[in-house]
């Protein structure tokens, strides 16, 4: 483990800046191996006027620091690896640092780097630091000029925030480019990129008739593929323009893709970052998701412009305030573009696959974490996936109407401000005058919450009575939660009966537009329903309208009936998903007693009634036919049994296949199509239930067949690579065959060929360890691209249960060794991959002891960065 000990920060240290920045020009004059960057700034102090200038640089090499215009001496600041400190400065005073920095070298990618020959930056969360010194925390906000300079021949495009003010040619080949931003903001929203890079070019007419020139710049073999994108930001302008009345403001929108980044996207200010996988889309290159998927991820950054850049965080614990904010905000927009139905079960299920995990184990924390020792590892599923759940509970509670008003007053308050997530609970408390103090609970506590529900039902004089529990595994002693419940009740055959909340219950139970809506609001609650001439079913959390899990013991013959009837789609959804889940809970306790394996009578009836529903979305379908995804899975059992939850699991595949082998077929049959692919939520649709079909087929009397058809038709990349997932768990020639093709054809291509890694290191083949060793050897696996090493090793280690959790414990020893090995080259990807790790204790037997062992080796590294040391320390905790 690291000798000395990382610092950690915490959210009480919190202090206000001493210093504020007038303005800031930066001078860039690019070369690969010895950037040089001069930093000259305006500065005054507003507070502590004994106090010393304290600027933030790691990895610089300090060439000359001026003071008003005069050069000072080394003995008059100190520098050590993290600061530049200048012991007497005046109350007002001009600044100039210059520094040279190294961007080829730069495989942390954090700062100014450079990939495939063009430079870039990445400032969020502490990049800054790494090209200059200056003050690099999010409540600095100043007024950023940016020159660039640099050689005409490897460099045509000069980019930075803002409106470009100035152009120019100088000696020697070489030119500049002027950007100014007429905005304030933090450093971590700087950007700059340069190289050789083609555009892509549009416009928009804002509602106050403003031409706004949007740019994609790309490496020009990807010109092709930008099309989708750029329809998207056009999508995601009117949409924040229509729904939120938030216009853009610049005169120019850029986005940027590159292959080498941490990150999905960044949202620089006017000049958008993106990985690569988030903007390049043909239909024989991107399936479905993809083209989903850079929807979402271009409004998101878009949608940022105001949640995040306009108004921006005080400092780094209040991250979910334009994170959690901003997600709500893209999910809102990919539902209104597809289905608000379909949409909501998949940020539900990404939410309990990823996010529940991370509550239930050592990196648990709450969506405004209190302390932090890395904050990179603080971009997590919680504060962003959760932190959008907690901003749903405003809307749920509030209304669309309310919502919008607390919105406006955020605005109205805070424009050009760095602030604080109790400044958004306010002003949407005092544009609605309602008290939700209560809400800052679900900002501090951590842990996915779990509400039990119980009902009481009297005969002879109607009535109904609900008793709600909340809790918090492990805490006994917690804060109650601002809990919203929708529900419904509903008769034999799932029609809607009245719901008449009694006296002592009609200031807690409440019409919304969203339909009838309970506030839990304390540990333990009574609600009294009367005038109910039968005992109802309950539909329950409607909407997924709270994250927590619900505990309430419905029969079988229950869930079967709201699977097939109920008129909320997450309820008809989750009430399959349950049968299966209880099904497969059933078969792991068969597989440990000995005893064999049954297939249940009610999971079969709504599997049937679900499929062959007549006019039900084909998505939805898909969804509810489709078992619930492994790691889900895993999080039901305290003690987790790979073996038996891995055959329980594959059991009910083969059931499903032999059982529903006919309608299965001409399911699949019916929704196969030759016209051409288009982004459309019915294609789409159509597609989602023709290929899960084909996933249950694989596993079928003829395994083969459909797939390899399928795969040979080349129609679209979706069905590609359906057909070559239902193939990748067989033990055929048919396989190898397909994927070497496959091979053949897109080995040019960056992203595509990131789906033949993910293939093969997801399979879950006898020779599964083998293959994910030699795609660390192939020649097209490279440890500097963060999307190739997570196509291969986070796959491997989140993903491939069977592989990575193989008795012999060799999938842990080669997941440690890569880490140890990434650690030294991108600290934030090393990172990530040693969350597969985090919940060894809940393994059973030799499989916790050997995952233990692996952590023990990484911590024995005594240069462990301090991004991978938070996590195996609090994990060996």
């Amino acid at each position: 483990m690291t000798q000395n000990l990382p610092k950690t920060h915490y959210l009480t240290d919190y202090q206000p800046p001493a210093f504020e920045v007038e303005s800031l020009f930066l001078t860039f004059e690019l070369l690969p191996n010895g950037t040089r960057v001069t930093n000259r700034m305006q500065v005054h102090r507003v507070k502590d006027l004994s106090a010393p200038l304290v600027l933030d640089g790691e990895g610089l090499e300090l060439i000359q620091v001026d003071l008003d215009g005069v050069a000072l001496m080394p003995t008059q600041y100190d520098v050590t690896d993290t600061q530049l400190i200048l012991p007497d400065v005046p109350e007002r005073f001009e600044l100039e640092i210059v520094t040279e920095i190294d961007p080829e070298n730069n495989t942390r990618l954090e700062g100014l780097y450079r990939t495939s020959g063009n430079y870039c930056t990445q400032c969020e969360a502490e990049g800054f630091r790494r090209i200059t010194y200056y003050f690099d925390r999010p409540d600095v906000l100043t007024y950023f000029t940016t020159k660039i300079i640099a050689d005409k021949q490897d460099n045509k495009v000069l980019l930075s925030n803002g409106n470009l003010v100035e152009v120019g040619d100088l000696p020697n080949d070489r030119h500049y480019a002027i950007w100014k931003d007429p905005y304030k903001k933090p450093c971590y929203l700087f950007a700059l990129v340069a190289g050789n890079l083609e555009e892509v070019e549009d416009t928009f007419i804002t509602r106050d008739q403003r031409q706004i020139d949007l740019r994609i710049y790309v490496e020009p073999k990807n010109l092709d593929k930008c099309e989708h994108a750029m329809e998207s930001l056009k999508r995601s302008m009117k949409w924040d323009e229509e729904r939120f009345g938030l216009v853009y403001d610049l005169d120019i929108y850029m986005i940027v893709a590159v292959d080498d980044f941490n990150m999905g996207a960044m949202e620089n200010k006017g000049l958008n970052v993106f990985n690569s996988k988030y903007v390049l889309a043909k239909p024989e290159t991107a399936t479905d998701a993809d083209y989903e998927g850079i929807e979402s991820v271009i409004g998101h950054e878009y949608f940022h412009n105001w949640t995040g850049n306009r108004v921006t965080c005080r400092d780094w614990f209040q991250l979910t305030l334009k994170e959690g904010l901003t997600v709500f905000r893209d999910q809102e927009f990919t539902s209104d573009m597809l289905s608000p139905a379909v949409k909501r079960i998949e940020d539900v299920k990404r939410l309990r696959n990823n996010q529940f995990p991370e509550d239930a184990g050592p990196m648990s924390h709450p969506i405004q974490p209190q302390s932090y020792i890395e904050m990179n590892n603080f971009y997590t599923m919680t504060v962003y996936e959760k932190g959008a759940e907690v901003v749903r509970l405003y809307h749920t509670l509030l209304g669309e109407a309310g919502f919008q008003k607390g919105m406006q007053l955020y605005f109205d308050r805070f424009d050009g401000q760095a602030v604080t997530v109790e400044d958004f609970r306010n002003a949407m408390a005092d544009a609605n005058e309602i008290d939700l103090a209560q809400m800052h609970n679900w900002y501090t506590q951590a842990g996915t919450p779990t509400l039990k529900v119980e009902k009481h039902f009297d005969a002879a004089t109607g009535t109904l009575t609900l008793h709600c529990e909340q809790s918090l595994k492990g805490q006994s002693a917690h804060a109650p939660l601002l809990i919203p419940v929708l529900f419904g009740f509903l008769n034999d055959d799932g029609r809607a009966l009245p719901v008449r909340p009694g006296e002592n219950s009609r200031n807690k139970v409440f019409e919304t537009e969203k339909g009838h809506l309970l506030k839990l609001t304390t540990l333990s609650e009574t609600f009294e329903f009367t005038g109910l001439s039968q005992e109802p079913h309950l539909s329950l959390l409607r909407h997924f309208s709270a994250p927590v899990n619900l505990e309430y013991a419905a029969s079988d013959e229950e869930l079967m009936m709201l699977a097939s009837h109920d008129a909320d789609s997450f309820v008809r959804w989750e009430s399959i998903q349950t049968l299966a889940l209880k099904n497969i809970e059933d078969n792991v306790a068969r597989f440990q007693a000995g005893n064999g394996m049954v297939f249940s009578e009610h999971y079969q009836q709504a599997f049937q009634a679900v499929l062959e529903a007549k006019g039900l979305d084909p998505a939805l379908k898909a969804l509810a036919i489709g078992l619930p995804d492994l790691p889900y899975v895993f999080e039901q059992f305290e003690t987790i049994d790979v073996d038996a939850v891995l055959q329980a699991v594959e059991y009910q595949k083969a059931q499903i296949a032999q059982t529903f082998s006919g309608a299965l077929d001409k399911a699949y049959l019916a929704h196969c199509s030759k016209k051409a692919y288009c982004y459309d939520k019915h294609d789409m649709a159509a597609r989602m239930l023709k290929n899960q079909c084909l996933a249950y087929l694989a596993y079928g009397a003829e395994p083969v067949v459909r797939a390899v058809a399928q795969y040979e038709q080349q129609q679209n990349m979706t069905d590609v690579l359906a057909a070559l997932n239902a193939l990748n768990h067989l033990a055929v020639s048919e396989r190898e065959a397909c994927l070497s093709d496959f091979y053949e054809r897109w080995q040019q291509d960056t992203l595509v060929m990131d789906k033949w890694f993910s293939l093969q290191a997801r399979s879950e083949s006898e020779q599964a360890l083998q293959d994910v060793r030699g795609l660390l050897e192939h020649p097209d696996f490279n440890y500097r691209n963060p999307n190739r090493v997570r196509s291969v090793l986070g796959v491997f280690g989140r993903l491939n249960m069977k592989a990575f959790h193989d008795a012999s414990g060799e999938g842990y020893a080669l997941l440690a060794e890569e880490v140890l090995k990434m650690d030294k080259i991108n600290p934030q990807v090393a990172a990530r991959l040693v969350t597969a790790f985090t919940s060894w204790k809940r393994f059973k037997g030799h499989r916790q002891d050997k995952m233990q062992s692996a952590l023990q080796h990484i911590a024995a590294d005594k240069a462990l960065s301090k991004d991978v040391y938070e996590i195996v320390s609090k994990s060996l905790e």
